[in-house]
């Protein structure tokens, strides 16, 4: 795979956790403390991430460098922790919704 065709990746996964998270670039932005025209370019793909900036978003999405990177597909995700955000399809699931499921995965027992 080229650099440019993973750099378009990793764009790709960090826009998917933006959106994910409700955030506009901006936002994102100022949160990690880039400058928004940065944070569009690495989206786009056409300017790679550096190490600190991996660090940056990695550490504010809670996902792991490799996970950025694309040298993991998914994170794992502990679905007893009420923080989680988990998406279907692109679409973030309610927590009305993941207690649902928490609750068919115990057997359909009330914690």
């Amino acid at each position: 795979m080229s650099k440019k065709n993973n750099n378009k990746e990793i764009g790709l996964r960090i826009q998917s956790l933006r959106e994910t998270f409700d955030l506009q670039q901006a936002e994102l932005a100022d949160k990690i403390n880039i400058n928004r025209s940065v944070l569009n370019r690495i989206e786009n793909g056409t300017r790679p991430l550096r190490d600190d900036e991996i660090k940056k978003i990695a550490d504010f999405f809670e996902v792991s460098a490799d996970y950025l990177l694309g040298r993991k597909h998914s994170e794992k995700v502990e679905l007893d922790n009420k923080d989680t955000v988990m998406t279907y399809q692109g679409k973030v699931i309610p927590k009305e919704d993941l207690e649902v499921i928490r609750r068919f995965l115990r057997g359909g027992k009330s914690e």
